[in-house]
C-alpha cells in the first residue's frame, strides 16, 4: 500500500454545546489538519495523487467551509444573532468537537474524489483528534 500525507493550517472558533468546561464558551484554534491517502497502486507517474491536486481540493474546501469561521451546531442560539449581522459562520448538526470535525473532514474530502483514509486535526500542539476508514480506503 502507498501514502502520501499533506498538512493544512486554517484557523477556526467553536463552542460545544452542554459541555460544562472552557470549551462551553466561544473561542479559537489554530488548527494543523492531516490528511492521508492511500492506494495499492501508483498512478501513471508514479503518484498515490499529486500533491497539487491535494493541495488544491483540500485547501479549496477548508477556505470555503472552515477557515476562519466560527463553527457552530445549527441549534446554537449564537447562529441567528451572528447570520442577522452577516458574521461569516459554518453551521453543522453536530457538536464541533475535534473528533467530529475531522470526521466531517474525511467524509468531505472522501467524497470530492480522493482515496483519504484518514484525518487528523491538531486543535492545540498538544491536543489531537482524528478520524480513519473502516473499510481500507
Amino acid at each position: 500500500m502507498y501514502r502520501i500525507t499533506r498538512e493544512f493550517r486554517f484557523s477556526y472558533g467553536h463552542r460545544l454545546l452542554g459541555y460544562e468546561g472552557k470549551c462551553a464558551r466561544i473561542h479559537g484554534h489554530d488548527g494543523l489538519l492531516r490528511v492521508i491517502l492511500e492506494r495499492d497502486r501508483l498512478d501513471g507517474t508514479g503518484m498515490v495523487t499529486d500533491f497539487t491536486e491535494v493541495k488544491r481540493i483540500v485547501s479549496g474546501w477548508i477556505d470555503e467551509t472552515f477557515d476562519h469561521r466560527l463553527i457552530l451546531h445549527r441549534d446554537d442560539p449564537a447562529v441567528e444573532a451572528l447570520r442577522a449581522i452577516d458574521e461569516p459562520i459554518a453551521v453543522v448538526d453536530f457538536n464541533p468537537t475535534a473528533e467530529n470535525l475531522a470526521r466531517h473532514i474525511f467524509e468531505s474530502i472522501r467524497a470530492k474524489g480522493l482515496p483519504v483514509v484518514e484525518v487528523s486535526l491538531d486543535e492545540t500542539p498538544s491536543c489531537s483528534a482524528g478520524y480513519r476508514s473502516g473499510d481500507g480506503g
